[in-house]
């Protein structure tokens, strides 16, 4: 039995729409029956009959089957098998026209986002994120904007998008973080001063995830580190597993003195509900994921939600409109509703990276002057002597 793969094409709107599929052998084979001949459906297809006697051959080898009788001296007609290829089209036709009609008006509304002028697509590759979610729903249903949004790790969206394959990136970073920061070396290589810009997103608080009223009283990651808490990871590349590893740095604690440290989960919501399932006690992530699955949540540390483009994109018009959704009466209101969440300070407005990443530095830092190496910059002050202006001599010079 051969595999179907069905195919379709554009037409013009003065098009009458049908509920037919068409297939180009069967397209012939009708034509043969129709004219008794394969001159006679070359004619009727308008096409050459070396064309159709080609293509006819080619079928022929291709199923294994013959679709002519060829006798001397007699026109070509369909073979057995021709006639029931024919005859199970017609069928399958019959039946399936309705559900055939449906598919096509489908596919037509489908496409009728890429024939709106007012309609935008947006591509976004983004650490995983609940606001995003919430963002797409609310700008497709009242702004025409929808964003393509794909989950991945900070790093690899930012990856992505110096390599073209998407718009816009998400990313977080730990508000006020220092120079040296362990999110200062993952993401300065990866961002330019003048060509990237942040657009003004969001703040979330990260910090544990609990089980329902805490029963290991649990407040600091330093609880972590005495090898009884299961902990439950995220994977290497996310912001998240970046934060903790900073986190841990900061207060000096072993990565391998958390138990569950390899244990890694794909995202905020999994991470929850491993937790909630009895499967780890603990794990770091936002108070949206938690919330929702009845989980406590222990705050530990604000972070900034970037979303950043290349300069050259801000004049597209998707992300013209996604800064007009942002910086709509309706988006602040929203975000507010999801635990753990506040609007950026410059909600929807274009920034300079320097502004918002505390470790971005144009120029290296000066060093303070000191006295001594003032004085010694400073121009000798001259004898009356030396101002007395000088007679020019008049010999000429050797």
């Amino acid at each position: 039995m051969h595999r179907l793969q069905f195919h379709y094409t554009f037409a013009p709107p003065s098009a009458t729409p049908t509920g037919l599929i068409g297939n180009p052998l069967l397209d012939l084979l009708n034509a043969v029956q129709e004219s008794g001949s394969i001159s006679g459906a070359a004619r009727l297809l308008d096409l050459s009959y070396r064309h159709v006697w080609g293509e006819l051959k080619r079928w022929e080898n291709e199923l294994g089957n013959e679709l002519l009788v060829w006798e001397k001296g007699q026109a070509a007609r369909l073979s057995e098998f021709g006639h029931k290829l024919l005859w199970a089209e017609r069928q399958a036709q019959a039946r399936l026209s309705p559900q055939i009609e449906a598919l096509r008006a489908d596919l037509e509304r489908a496409y009728a986002v890429a024939f709106d002028d007012s309609v935008h697509i947006l591509t976004l590759y983004a650490s995983h994120d609940d606001a995003l979610s919430a963002l797409r729903a609310h700008a497709a249903a009242e702004h025409q904007l929808h964003l393509d949004i794909r989950f991945m790790g900070s790093v690899d969206a930012l990856r992505a998008l110096n390599e073209g394959r998407c718009v816009m990136a998400g990313f977080h970073t730990v508000q006020q973080a220092g120079a040296g920061s362990l999110g200062e070396q993952t993401y300065k290589p990866l961002l330019k001063p003048g060509l990237h810009k942040i657009i003004g997103f969001a703040q979330r608080t990260q910090g544990l995830m609990v089980a329902r009223g805490n029963p290991l009283r649990l407040h600091s990651l330093e609880q972590l580190a005495d090898g009884q808490v299961r902990f439950v990871n995220r994977a290497l590349g996310t912001g998240t597993r970046l934060l903790l590893d900073e986190l841990l740095a900061q207060q000096r604690i072993a990565r391998s003195r958390i138990k569950g440290y390899r244990h890694t989960e794909p995202s905020h919501a999994a991470v929850a509900q491993a937790i909630a399932a009895g499967q780890a006690d603990a794990g770091l992530g936002i108070e949206a994921a938690a919330r929702a699955r009845g989980l406590d949540f222990v705050p530990l540390v604000t972070e900034d939600y970037h979303l950043v483009c290349l300069k050259s994109a801000l004049e597209e018009p998707a992300v013209q409109a996604l800064c007009r959704v942002l910086q709509g009466p309706d988006w602040p209101g929203l975000l507010l509703k999801l635990p753990g969440y506040q609007p950026a300070q410059q909600l929807g407005q274009v920034l300079a990276m320097s502004r918002l990443l505390a470790w971005w530095k144009y120029r290296g830092e000066k060093k303070p002057k000191t006295r001594a190496a003032e004085g010694a910059r400073r121009p000798r002050a001259q004898s009356a002597q030396e101002r007395k202006p000088q007679k020019m001599s008049s010999r000429p010079g050797r």
